[in-house]
């Protein structure tokens, strides 16, 4: 039986010059990420399993050996009885105590000004956004003149009651709850009888899952990775958290600073302590990863 003309196979045609370019600019984007971002996380990876000899006069892209990140490792634990992982509980604390107080605070605090109304809600929606737009470092001194006043300058209160009041958490939760949550169902409830706080607790929050995680992520990031605020308000050792920490080791590398005693930290040792430092958030982010991609989508389309 002969071929009909429909079922004859086309030739493929030569792709256009316009297909191309696109092509051509994602690849160089793909390639510039790689150099600028991935590259480094290698480097930093085989850093940590080199002597510091290794690290200068070796390929920098090269493995050295698991003895040599056993004695990084040794050495590291090493330094001030241990203070690493001090360090590293004292993150864990701060970050984990105001998480929790950030998400009793945030989520309440956007639901009501999405969705009630009364005196003074717009100038409290603005001031909330005026307060996110502002670099951290700028309400550093404010923040330390407010806990000095109540004294608890060199508490873990100091670090965990500002931690705690996330503005750009109630911004967020103040936009999902205006955009993603149907408000007919919420008049729904209340027609049934459901009290205003019924309705958040059996309504709202359930829905407000993405939003929760989202909040609770960048919040988290945001608490582990801050330096400046601990470093102003914690002056003794034993309550720095870990961000801090590695800044303190950064001081005693003798290559950074000549000054450097007989505690010196070499530079392999000092790559592992930034392993250690980041490896919780990216535990936490590939843990929330499937929720923090609905939060980011949520409110995106409406039925």
């Amino acid at each position: 039986m002969s071929r009909t003309h429909d079922e004859a196979p086309n030739p493929r045609r030569p792709r256009s010059p316009r297909r191309l370019v696109p092509r051509l600019l994602s690849g160089c984007v793909l390639a510039v990420f790689l150099v600028f971002f991935v590259l480094p996380v290698v480097w930093l990876l085989l850093a940590a399993t080199k002597t510091d000899q290794q690290l200068v006069h070796d390929n920098p892209l090269s493995f050295g050996s698991w003895h040599a990140f056993k004695a990084n490792w040794h050495a590291l634990t090493a330094f001030q009885d241990n203070a690493v992982m001090q360090w590293l509980g004292n993150s864990t604390l701060y970050a984990l105590i105001s998480l929790a107080i950030t998400l009793a605070v945030t989520i309440p605090a956007g639901y009501a000004l999405a969705m009630t109304e009364f005196r003074g809600r717009h100038t409290m929606l603005i001031a909330t956004l005026v307060v996110m737009l502002m670099p951290t470092a700028t309400l550093v001194v404010p923040l330390f003149l407010e806990i000095n006043a109540v004294h608890l300058i060199g508490t873990m209160w100091s670090i965990i009651l500002p931690y705690s009041f996330y503005p750009f958490g109630v911004y967020l939760t103040y936009i999902y709850f205006s955009t993603a949550v149907p408000k007919d169902l919420l008049a729904a409830a209340r027609i049934d009888g459901c009290s205003e706080f019924g309705v958040f607790r059996h309504i709202a929050l359930p829905l407000a899952t993405p939003v929760i995680a989202l909040v609770g992520f960048f919040s988290f990031v945001a608490n582990w990775t801050n330096y400046f605020l601990p470093y102003v308000m914690l002056p003794e050792s034993s309550q720095m958290p870990i961000q801090v920490g590695v800044a303190t080791l950064l001081s005693n590398v003798p290559s950074f600073n000549a000054t450097v005693g007989d505690l010196a930290i070499q530079r392999p040792q000092l790559a592992l302590a930034t392993l250690v430092a980041i490896t919780p958030v990216l535990i936490v982010f590939l843990f929330a990863q499937r929720f923090l991609v609905s939060g980011m989508l949520a409110g995106a389309t409406k039925e």
